[in-house]
């Protein structure tokens, strides 16, 4: 009986011995740091830990026409060390209608993504819409930053029609992160 405790004792050291070679974070990391390294790993397999911060957002025109393109400019802070690519998706009253595939973290790369997307609003019925911007990335370390919603909606209106307020068509509109003015 000894015998076989002994045996199996000795085979679990083993088996661990042989993870930490293969898993030097895990020999690094104390044992209240094992589930932090699980839960950072970002699928590139050096178990970094990742946090996309959707910094600023700029929409132009924010009054236009249905059928005008509207641009939207998007800046993507990288603040860990992770390495992916994600989407970054738009949505207007809650529906997406645009979005843009995106490498963040790459080797020398700025910590700042840069992105312009375009929506195309042929689509859209006449009315208000809050645009919102997300950066979903699994296992983000703060994931209540992955997305900026801007305070003041995007107008459209029907092609020969008048803006609320008499306002010419165009105009732009920026929100920027509060952590980052």
């Amino acid at each position: 009986m000894r015998m076989r405790k002994t045996a199996t004792i000795l085979g679990a050291a083993a088996v661990l011995s042989l993870l930490l070679s293969y898993f030097p974070a895990i020999a690094r990391a104390g044992s209240g740091d094992l589930t932090r390294l699980a839960a950072a790993e970002n699928g590139d397999g050096g178990g970094t830990s990742v946090n996309l911060v959707v910094q600023q957002v700029t929409v132009r025109p924010v009054r236009a026409y249905v059928g005008d393109v509207i641009e939207i400019d998007v800046v993507i802070d990288n603040r860990e060390d992770g390495s992916d690519t994600t989407w970054a998706e738009v949505y207007a009253n809650k529906k997406s209608v645009a979005k843009q595939m995106f490498r963040w973290g790459s080797p020398g790369a700025e910590r700042n993504t840069r992105l312009q997307i375009p929506w195309d609003t042929r689509r859209m019925p006449p009315g208000e819409y809050k645009v919102k911007v997300e950066a979903f990335v699994f296992h983000d370390a703060s994931p209540f930053d992955n997305e900026l919603t801007l305070k003041q909606p995007v107008i459209l209106v029907a092609p020969g029609s008048a803006f609320p307020g008499g306002e010419p068509a165009g105009g732009s509109v920026t929100e920027i992160d509060p952590r980052y003015k």
